[in-house]
């Protein structure tokens, strides 16, 4: 089983940026799929993006296309998510995930982390 932890959440002004990773414990990490999803208070639980096991595809959601990057290094077990041109609207807790394919729906990964705060402020 997935154990992973977020990490490199904080509070950073419009414009700014913040690096996310993930750690995992797991033997396994290199054969899942990794997704970063965000909660923003009061809404549902939203893809921001994913990439595959060899990390040679990745899939983001449209409002964070061009300013966010995913990335993976499977001899580290960790998954990164570098985020630029941050705005207020991206304020939200941060989760990454595993899972055996590169979906965009919750119900698609396996394990959970328990999330990073993310704020921007304007």
């Amino acid at each position: 089983q997935e154990q992973l932890v977020e990490s490199g959440g904080g509070l950073v002004q419009t414009g700014g940026s913040l690096r996310l990773s993930c750690a995992t414990s797991g033997r396994t990490f290199s054969i899942y799929a990794m997704g970063w999803f965000r909660q923003a208070p009061g809404k549902e639980r939203e893809f921001v993006a994913a990439i595959n096991w060899s990390g040679g595809r990745t899939n983001y959601a449209d409002s964070v296309k061009g300013r966010f990057t995913i990335s993976r290094d499977n001899a580290e077990n960790t998954v990164s998510l570098q985020m630029n041109s941050l705005k207020p609207e991206d304020t939200a807790v941060y989760y990454c995930a595993a899972g055996p394919g590169i979906g965009t729906m919750p119900f698609d990964y396996l394990y959970w982390g328990q999330g990073t705060q993310v704020t921007v402020s304007s």
